[in-house]
């Protein structure tokens, strides 16, 4: 496969290039305000621009866009890794893609280019306490009356509910069918009355995460996605675009500052880049780097031809958050005894790898746990017999709970 700039490729690199370097915003212009107001800043300034979402319809708000032009774009991007924006991942890399999948026209048209612009930020409600890494077993109810929908119930791990304006939630309309025939999906105002988000402070120390309670939520039967009972289908095109939006976990900025790293500590009184042990690990993460980008582009393609990304991306999460966590381990140990200093002023790579340490274990279990992304791997991509389910065809009802 050739995957050098074809002329037309090549100048829309040469345009975004130009553009990111005339706009990119600087240090001094990103000094007095938070990450909230940065990252909206910068988001604004591309879609005012039209590069935001930029395989969006136009209508949409994006650029319309080929799936290689924004390979091209986020490659560019990289290149400014200081860049602020993480904040609209969810919101643009899982619930818009389910959003145009699934939802009616005019909330395609009122939600969509406020997602693309980064005025409003989403949030996905999907894992609960009881239901661990079986999404299909959550307990969160929805009951109706008239033309709305009563919710009641727990989500947890639910990343950036504190600070989003809307979420995408799935619940259970109908506990009398098996698990996964009896849920709907809906989005939701995140100030809805009887909605409380708790944050859960990490072991890095930030506070990411949070708890979700719902008290009699009361969310329009016109803001169900999909028919009612039909919430694993729509489920499924979110999961499939939140695999492909996690891929590696932020192995790729790791890398290179692993590399820079092992250029200027020593062993043995020389660099330990020159240590053939040292070099070894290095190559091979170089190697799992490119395997994980190529595959990538797999999905590309299929998001190209219309389709929705497949069982593949659980490779690039598989691989890609264990890897990051190995680094970060490895350049640790390349410190010595400064590793253990947790200190963006005086830790090499301003903590970097500390604080990789410490939240990459976040990344292994959100968007489904490693063992998850082995046995759908298994079973989607390699075509191996499923494991025995003892609640398969039963109601949800009468699954055992082990509890009393």
């Amino acid at each position: 496969m050739d995957f050098n700039d074809t002329p037309a490729e090549a100048a829309f690199r040469e345009e975004a290039r130009a553009w990111l370097k005339d706009n990119a915003p600087t240090e001094a212009e990103l000094a007095d305000l938070n990450f909230m107001q940065q990252s909206k800043l910068w988001q604004k300034r591309k879609y005012d621009a039209g590069w935001a979402c930029i395989r969006w319809p136009k209508e949409y708000g994006g650029r319309g866009a080929t799936a290689i032009e924004q390979v091209i774009w986020n490659q560019e991007e990289a290149k400014y890794p200081d860049l602020p924006g993480g904040v609209f991942s969810i919101g643009q890399g899982m619930a818009a893609p389910t959003l145009m999948a699934w939802a009616k026209e005019e909330h395609k048209q009122r939600y969509l280019p406020k997602l693309a612009s980064g005025e409003e930020i989403w949030c996905q409600l999907f894992s609960e306490p009881a239901g661990g890494s079986d999404l299909a077993a959550l307990r969160t109810k929805a009951e109706k009356d008239g033309d709305e929908w009563v919710i009641n119930g727990q989500k947890i791990w639910t990343s950036g509910a504190h600070y989003s304006d809307y979420g995408i939630l799935v619940v259970r309309t109908d506990p009398n069918v098996p698990k996964h025939k009896g849920l709907s999906y809906f989005f939701l105002d995140m100030k809805s009355p009887g909605v409380e988000t708790k944050p859960i402070k990490q072991l890095s120390g930030d506070a990411n995460f949070n708890e979700v309670y719902f008290t009699d939520v009361r969310i329009p039967d016109s803001q169900r996605l999909g028919e009612v009972g039909q919430g694993w289908q729509v489920s499924i095109t979110t999961l499939m675009n939140e695999r492909a939006s996690i891929g590696g976990g932020g192995a790729g900025s790791d890398f290179r500052a692993l590399l820079d790293l092992a250029q200027t500590v020593t062993i043995n009184d020389k660099p330990a880049i020159e240590d053939a042990a040292v070099r070894a690990k290095l190559a091979d993460w170089h190697c799992k780097r490119s395997g994980l980008k190529y595959t990538g582009y797999r999905s590309l393609s299929a998001l190209s031809r219309g389709e929705t990304p497949g069982p593949e991306n659980s490779i690039g999460k598989l691989v890609g958050a264990p890897m990051a966590q190995d680094m970060a381990s490895f350049a640790m140990d390349l410190m010595e005894m400064s590793g253990a200093v947790w200190d963006e002023e005086d830790s090499p790579a301003e903590g970097l790898f500390q604080a990789t340490f410490m939240a990459i274990p976040g990344f292994r279990i959100a968007g489904g746990t490693d063992e998850i992304m082995a046995n759908i791997i298994a079973e989607r991509v390699l075509g191996m017999p499923q494991e025995p389910r003892l609640d398969k065809g039963i109601p949800f009802n009468e699954v055992p709970t082990g509890a009393g």
